[in-house]
Formats: C-alpha cells, structure tokens, sequence
C-alpha cells in the first residue's frame, strides 16, 4: 500500500485506492474509541510482514518452532487428510515455511496463499513457482478475515484449508467462530481445514514469548505507528509510545499495547487524537486454547474434529477439521 498523493490542482489526482480508504476509516475509529485500539492486521505491511519472520526464528517465540517441529513429525499422517490433486488455501500465507512440508508430503495440484500484503505475497510467490514447478500458484490478495472468491480453476479440485500460527488466537472467540464458519463457505463441501491453535502454559513462557531480548516484537508493535505516519500522513512520534505485553489470565490470552510515555497529541485523516501519559492502544490480542474448548468452537462453527498433534511439551496443536454436514467421520484422537 502506498500513501494517497495530493498532487497540485494542475495534475490529475491520483485515485484514492481502497484500501488506503479502509486503513484509514479503521485506524480513525480505532483511535478515537475508548479505550484506544488498532486492528492487528495491519501489522503486516511488506517491513511488518519481515518483522515477523524475524520474531518466528527468536529464542523465545516457541509457537513457530512448536508447530514446524510438530508438522515434521506428522507429515505423512497430515498428508492421509490431504486428498490427491487438492488445492491447498492457507489463510494468510506469510513467508508459507509451514507450507512447503505440506508440499513435500501431500499431492497438490495448487496453492492459493491469501495474504492482505501484496508485495510480500508476490515475492514469496515467486519463490514458490521456482521450488514448485508442478504446483499452480494462485495468489489472492485479500483480507482473509473477510469473504472473498477462489479462483475458478480450484472450484473443481479437492479443497484443503490452511491456517497454521494460531493466527486463530488473535481473533475474539466471537470472530473465530464467525471465521470458520465463512471459511467453511469458501473452501466448500468436501473440505478440510488444518489450524494450528497455541496451547494455555505456564504464563511465564507466554511472558517471555512477547517481550523478546532483543526488542523486535517491540519494533514490530511500533511499526504499526510507523506505517500510519507514512501512508496516512499521522504524526506518531514513534519515540513516545512504549511496547507492553501481557498475559490476561481472566480471558486467557497475550494482550499488546503501545503506551504513550506523555500527555501528547497526534494529528490523523484530519483528526486530533490526544493522549494521558501511559493510556494505550490496544493492539492485538493472543488467545489460548485448551484442545477441548477449541474443538468446542470449532463444532459451533459447523466443523468436526478428526485428529489433533501436538508437541511433546503439550505446547501448540495442529487439528485437522471437517465439515460436519459432509458425512461421518472418525473421532478426534
């Protein structure tokens, strides 16, 4: 995404895109609601989306290293609810490292990464046709927590869905549940879907999860502002706002802010938004499941557990859904 131009009245204006419309309806009702908060995905612009696959490879980010190592270990059981010739959806796609043990072991006839960031998409695409020259790449660039189309030359092949991260957990349960059921209308009748879902622990290992050594999930919170000041023209003075995480063991889950560390006030899309010093903006939420209250939301969703693995530590899970109206299936193990 690029930011609006706002070119002399002698040149023609460029078209405001809408996207950018969307960014920054969602960012000045964010701000101005009480308490202040900005949705989580827009994290995820091309320097947020490779903040991120820094944040996977840290020490203390468990939930990458969990779900590769648990995907490794069951490859070839995962690939047995794969059907030959499928179409395999992953619902923001990323860097698709979990992907490529999907390719090895199931056989696919196409790969549809949806991803809201289209130039990161791009270049992880083309990498793709590269290592995978037998496996159509179909790239969908869209809000995948929104309703959006599958290409037509997947509507006649097996659909698997893909949703690894436990990117389930930044949604409110209200939301995931709404989210599976509408990727239950994308993939259609006859689907699968593979989640990854992280695990309730010791909050001590959650605590050290979200506030890295090194400082990149701070960065990654505070590219948020960044990305504002450069596509909406916002005047964050990025210094001033502060990366907190905690874990909210009322509702079970990793909650980020960025807190102001002064009384200021920020000019965007032409509003003022004053701040306390230590008021914040809610950004994103991490909620953990047991494998008994996911699979619960999963049923309320139109889905039916199949099979469920996880780490030796009892720390992340894959499951493996289908629909329920699709016909029996075996009970989760």
């Amino acid at each position: 995404m690029s930011k609006t131009s706002l070119a002399r009245a002698a040149l023609p204006v460029e078209p405001t895109r809408p996207e950018t419309t969307a960014f920054a309806a969602d960012v000045v009702a964010g701000l101005t609601a009480t308490p202040k908060r900005l949705p989580p995905k827009y994290f995820y612009d091309s320097v947020g989306s490779e903040l991120f696959e820094r944040i996977t490879t840290l020490p203390e980010y468990y939930p990458t290293r969990c779900e590769l190592g648990i995907l490794r270990a069951n490859a070839a059981e995962i690939a047995k609810v794969i059907a030959a010739g499928a179409a395999l959806i992953e619902f923001g796609s990323g860097a698709s490292t979990k992907t490529r043990i999907l390719m090895g072991a199931a056989k696919l006839a196409a790969y549809v990464p949806v991803d809201i960031s289209g130039e990161f998409l791009a270049q992880q695409v083309d990498a793709l046709r590269r290592e995978y020259p037998g496996i159509a790449m179909l790239p969908v660039v869209a809000d995948f927590v929104k309703p959006f189309e599958l290409p037509p030359t997947v509507q006649m092949m097996p659909r698997v869905g893909f949703f690894p991260g436990s990117t389930i957990g930044n949604l409110e349960p209200h939301e995931a549940g709404a989210f599976l059921r509408e990727a239950g209308r994308i993939l259609g009748r006859g689907a699968t879907f593979i989640v990854g879902v992280d695990l309730v622990k010791d909050q001590r290992v959650l605590q050290k999860a979200y506030n890295d050594a090194q400082g990149v999930t701070a960065q990654f919170n505070r590219n948020l502002l960044v990305r504002i000041n450069r596509e909406l023209g916002a005047d964050f003075d990025v210094k001033c706002f502060e990366h907190h995480a905690f874990y909210n063991r009322e509702r079970s889950r990793i909650e980020m802010h960025l807190a102001s560390l002064k009384r200021q006030r920020v000019r965007v899309c032409g509003e003022c938004v004053d701040f306390r010093a230590g008021e914040t903006i809610h950004t994103e939420n991490s909620y953990k499941y047991s494998i008994p209250s996911f699979g619960a939301l999963a049923r309320g969703a139109g889905w039916a557990p199949v099979s469920v693995w996880t780490d030796p530590d009892q720390c992340f899970s894959v499951h493996a859904l289908t629909k329920k109206d699709d016909g029996p299936v075996r009970a989760a193990e």
